[in-house]
């Protein structure tokens, strides 16, 4: 008789243990799973790649070399229907100093779209969606000229001329370099077929002593 009280008890004991602890105990557990489920990633609509495109080509300085730039009591500004068009084919250089290159100068346009340094001349490109800018560009040569500063994309030319920042801009993950890329062919296309380079021994035609 007391062993059968003893199993009542302790079947009350699991009864009680399975209507009050036991549910709490699989609550947490179902609330610890949903705490750690990961929500699945958005997916980026072409105009979302687009508009984060624009973003990080206003903000890591795109613009300071290829746009085009009037002068004013506020420095350089830029002209808006140029913008991204590379330095002007009908803009002349001004004399060049020879004694600040000589120096260790490096010297730039008022409007910064031409440099010059130990490598001779070299003039921003043209970003736009036109021809004589990107507008025949594949992806993958948007990629090879910015991961590997290859001259307009292609693996066997040359390398991309300073003060071009390639190597800071080849670190980019796949995602903010299509982007920049699908923003620039969203651009206006503007006709500027940006003049070659004037290497080093071609600076003395236009250098001042």
């Amino acid at each position: 008789m007391k062993k059968f009280i003893h199993t009542v008890k302790w079947s009350k004991a699991i009864v009680l243990f399975l209507l009050t602890i036991l549910p709490g105990m699989l609550l947490t557990s179902c609330n610890d799973k949903e705490y750690k489920e990961v929500p699945e990633e958005k997916k980026m609509t072409l105009q979302d790649s687009i508009d984060r495109g624009k973003y990080l080509v206003k903000t890591i300085g795109c613009h300071d070399c290829h746009s085009p730039k009037k002068m004013t009591e506020r420095g350089p500004q830029e002209i808006p229907e140029l913008a991204l068009s590379g330095h002007p084919s009908s803009d002349s250089l001004p004399p060049i100093s020879k004694e600040a290159l000589e120096s260790g100068w490096m010297l730039m346009t008022g409007d910064l779209t031409a440099a010059v340094g130990p490598w001779g001349v070299s003039f921003a490109a043209n970003l736009t969606s036109d021809d004589t800018g990107i507008g025949t560009w594949t992806m993958e040569r948007w990629k090879t000229a910015l991961r590997e500063g290859k001259l307009k994309g292609d693996k066997n030319g040359r390398r991309i001329l300073p003060p071009m920042p390639w190597e800071n801009f080849g670190q980019m993950n796949d995602e903010d370099l299509e982007s920049i890329f699908k923003y620039l062919q969203s651009t206006n296309p503007v006709n500027n077929s940006v003049p070659p380079p004037i290497p080093p021994n071609k600076l003395d035609s236009i250098m001042k002593s």
